[in-house]
């Protein structure tokens, strides 16, 4: 080791200055550093030294085992499968699609077209109108194993998300679906277990593989490999052996292959990082200390209670005058056996048709008192599941489904706290994976259906980021005191602080479809001579005028 020492004028070393000082007693540990969490000497800290490891290094190693793990869990523990059952209910649900929202002020901008408000409004119910018979269609052409609708699909892969970390899936294009009375469209989507996605004959990452991604000297990913069969599938063990590298997308832009996750740290290329991964260890804990205190109620309510008698067999023996030569005492033994029962029915009293049993002479009942769970289980129980609730984004009431010790404020409060989470996990995953799908379908859309375009309109792929344009909804948020919550969207869009799209949006609905229905519902209460109610006449004042015309 080489050192270095600075000298004064007269060549002789100087003293060190009272900075290198306080470094050399950091670095050997004479001194504390000014943040507690860097303390490597400290009780709290001494054995707590973590490895600085990269996204894709702390991993993609031991994603296999957190995955297999978090799916046992959700598989065989009710709390986990709540959670995430309660997450697909209120961020995807069972109707989750696009309303379309062309971006008509980009397209007149930059083309000089006659793209308008109106073009957009008549665009967007063509196109939505043709989402649905492709999204809902009966013979679920969507899927490429003719399985499950759109929103079925949807509701696959956000579960992965949430339990595996990734959402993966292809977009073969099957031309010979289509035909009369068959599909419509060639294009579909298969979704992936992401388990297939993993490096070729599993080699470690490089530079240019990380987890079954391939990716540019950018980071960005440009081909997957995956497997041609699940390793688990034991009767396609030659396939769970080859891997297909499928490029992400076609050279004109095509999606080829949707892979979304959500990503935790810059140069992340996988997931695996599910919702159950930061609290799986308490969540195990509680499971088994949960069966634990269920095993010992069983064995306490079964042997409730039992006899105690002062004699054991042998001393039994020698008081009924038992022979030495029996053995087994048999006959002493029954002999006793048969005084018990001859003075139990001859000294039964009932009162009411409840029998008091008389014991034989020196017998007696006991009981065991069964203090199953125990007095401390409702508060663990409790404390773990506030963590779990913390780790999913949920409620602590959305875990354990018990709202009895909660009021309207503070349900109400929990709830939007966790309609946030919820919220950004919808869009997040309806951009990084539902986007790209409809892209995908919309480009044959363009092609085979009549869509309304003003006179020299581009090509869509020219300019697909404005064709596509659409708001997703879900399942609505609903309301915890309906009337007063009510009478605030009310107020709201009277002070110009909201729209009724915007609060038809909150409940799942589309604003095109509720007015039309109410303009039906008006018309249809016109033709049957039926009152029109307070709605369909409007504020007070004018209903005073129109009420008798109604009539």
């Amino acid at each position: 080791m080489t050192e270095i020492r600075v000298l004064g004028p007269d060549g002789r070393p100087l003293p060190p200055s009272p900075r290198a000082r306080r470094q050399a007693a950091l670095i050997g540990g004479l001194g504390s550093p000014a943040y507690d969490a860097a303390n490597r000497t400290s009780q709290t800290f001494a054995a707590w030294q973590p490895y600085l490891w990269s996204a894709d290094s702390e991993l993609n190693p031991y994603r296999d085992t957190i995955v297999a793990r978090a799916r046992d869990l959700v598989r065989n523990d009710g709390w986990a499968s709540g959670a995430v059952t309660r997450i697909l209910d209120n961020a995807v649900g069972a109707n989750f699609r696009p309303i379309a929202k062309p971006d008509w002020r980009f397209l007149a901008r930059e083309t000089g077209c006659a793209f308008d408000h109106e073009w957009a409004k008549d665009f967007g119910r063509a196109v939505d109108s043709h989402w649905r018979s492709w999204a809902d269609d009966p013979g679920n052409y969507c899927d490429a194993g003719r399985n499950l609708t759109f929103g079925g699909m949807m509701r696959v892969a956000f579960r992965h998300e949430l339990v595996d970390g990734d959402s993966l899936a292809l977009m073969p294009v099957i031309k010979e679906r289509v035909g009369l009375g068959r599909a419509r469209y060639a294009t579909a989507v298969q979704i992936v277990d992401p388990d297939r996605l993993s490096n070729p004959q599993l080699v470690f990452d490089r530079d240019t593989l990380r987890g079954g991604v391939e990716v540019d000297q950018w980071g960005a990913a440009t081909a997957y490999w995956i497997r041609k069969a699940h390793q688990g599938d034991w009767w396609a063990a030659a396939d769970s052996m080859t891997w297909i590298k499928c490029p992400r997308e076609t050279r004109y832009g095509r999606p080829v292959v949707i892979h979304h996750f959500p990503a935790e740290r810059a140069g992340q290329h996988r997931g695996g990082v599910g919702i159950f991964t930061p609290i799986m260890q308490r969540l195990k804990m509680l499971v088994r200390y949960d069966n634990s205190e269920l095993e010992a109620a069983i064995i306490n309510a079964i042997f409730s209670a039992y006899v105690e008698s002062p004699m054991d067999p042998s001393l039994v023996k020698q008081a009924m005058g038992g022979d030495e030569a029996d053995i087994d005492g048999a006959t002493s033994l029954n002999g006793y056996q048969e005084d018990r029962v001859a003075w139990a029915r001859q000294n039964s009293i009932a009162i009411n048709g409840a029998t008091m049993p008389h014991l034989f002479p020196g017998e007696s009942i006991n009981t065991i008192s069964a203090e199953r769970p125990t007095s401390n289980f409702k508060d663990f129980e409790n404390a773990v599941l506030r963590n779990v609730a913390a780790g999913t984004g949920l409620s602590a009431q959305q875990i354990s489904n018990d709202w009895s010790d909660v009021n309207y404020s503070s349900a109400r409060g929990a709830m939007l706290e966790a309609w946030k989470t919820l919220e950004r996990r919808r869009d997040t995953f309806a951009s990084g994976f539902a986007d790209p799908i409809r892209s995908a379908w919309l480009e044959e859309s363009m092609i085979v259906d009549n869509l309304p375009l003003p006179n020299g309109a581009p090509d869509y792929m020219e300019y697909r980021h404005a064709y596509s344009r659409c708001r997703w909804v879900g399942p609505g948020r609903g309301w915890i005191n309906p009337v007063d919550e009510k009478k605030g969207a009310i107020m709201g869009m009277d002070a110009c602080l909201s729209t009724l799209e915007e609060e038809l949006a909150l409940q799942g609905q589309d604003i095109e479809e509720v007015l039309q229905q109410r303009a039906h519902e008006i018309e249809m209460m016109k033709t049957l001579n039926i009152p029109l109610p307070q709605w369909a006449i409007g504020v007070p004042e004018q209903a005073a005028e129109k009420a008798p015309e109604a009539v």
